[in-house]
């Protein structure tokens, strides 16, 4: 049986029912029990992001992404590798927020279907 949180995890790193952007986004970083560090995210969704880590984190790790005008937001490492950490927000990132986002770091705009 599949439990809640690791099909969690699937659909955020493998389904892509959300649109992953490729970007560049300043940010701040911390690890649980670590100190914030400065980082770089490399493509953010609505489920999730990947960003530069130095230092190696580990599957399941809990940490802290700060974006430049946000509050901290939650997320779980989901995969590292070649210092770059892909993790899971705990919560979807909500539509308006992340479009905002991308409408500020990247050079198009955002684009969603109309239903």
């Amino acid at each position: 049986m599949i439990h809640t949180h690791d099909r969690y995890s699937l659909a955020a790193q493998e389904d892509r029912c959300a649109p992953r952007t490729k970007l560049t986004i300043p940010a701040q970083l911390r690890a649980s029990g670590g100190r914030p560090f400065r980082t770089v995210v490399h493509d953010l969704s609505i489920s999730g992001f990947s960003a530069a880590a130095i230092n190696r984190m580990h599957l399941g790790q809990l940490c802290w992404l700060t974006l430049p005008g946000l509050e901290s937001l939650q997320a779980e490492v989901v995969w590292w590798d070649n210092c770059i950490a892909g993790c899971a927000f705990a919560e979807l990132l909500s539509p308006i927020v992340h479009d905002n986002i991308l409408a500020r770091y990247s050079s198009g705009g955002v684009f969603r279907p109309v239903a």
